[in-house]
């Protein structure tokens, strides 16, 4: 069991880099990402430049601070769909409820933000990243829920499906915060999108990975 001592410590490196994402968050939002250093955001944050990348060793990580959470995202649903749901029905329900609370995980992120990302080549690319580690970790989740072996494509050729379909819909959100629509008419779309986006895949996938 962790004594007081390590559970300090480690409240104070989860204050420090909390501190530091935000501090980051608010230069980058004022200046541009591509207009801040990591000596910028040392400064502010009053910590070491040294500090900062051992929280965060990519610039890109201070904007984007979310990468386990995202890449991670499908995968832990399917790993904790219910009995009798298949992973597509569990990553649509999913989807929609995250798509009703506004979850900036799924692009509602604000036009600030959003405005941030798409002026920085850098972050673009990064995010495009996020995407395909997240595709690979649904694959490796379906590969796991239906005992694939390792050479069967099935499971890869569905998560590139399903992972598709999440990216053209966070895609969809972005651009849509970026023309400046409020996020309930965005949800409101989303949703209309989305159900569009699930039934296509349904005639293939409807019955694969369901839990027993």
């Amino acid at each position: 069991m962790p004594t007081p001592t390590t559970g300090l410590r480690a409240l104070k490196k989860q204050q420090t880099r909390e501190n530091i994402s935000n501090q980051a968050t608010r230069l980058f939002l004022e200046r541009g990402f591509d207009n801040v250093t990591i000596a910028d955001v040392a400064a502010a944050a009053q910590v070491a430049k040294m500090t900062v990348t051992n929280y965060f060793p990519r610039k890109e990580d201070l904007a984007l601070d979310m990468h386990d959470v995202f890449v991670q995202q499908l995968a832990t649903t399917v790993r904790e769909r219910e009995p009798g749901e298949s992973a597509l029905g569990a990553l649509r329900r999913a989807y929609l409820t995250a798509v009703a609370a506004h979850d900036p995980v799924i692009g509602f992120s604000g036009p600030q933000f959003a405005r941030m990302i798409a002026d920085s080549p850098a972050l673009v690319a990064r995010l495009r990243e996020f995407h395909d580690d997240r595709e690979k970790a649904l694959a490796a989740a379906l590969t796991e829920a239906t005992g694939a072996v390792p050479d069967d494509i099935t499971p890869r050729v569905a998560a590139i499906q399903l992972a598709g379909v999440h990216r053209l819909l966070f895609e969809e959100t972005m651009r849509r915060t970026l023309d400046g629509q409020h996020n309930d008419d965005i949800a409101q779309a989303i949703t209309r999108d989305a159900g569009i986006a699930f039934d296509a895949l349904a005639p293939a996938l409807a019955g694969y990975a369901i839990r027993r």
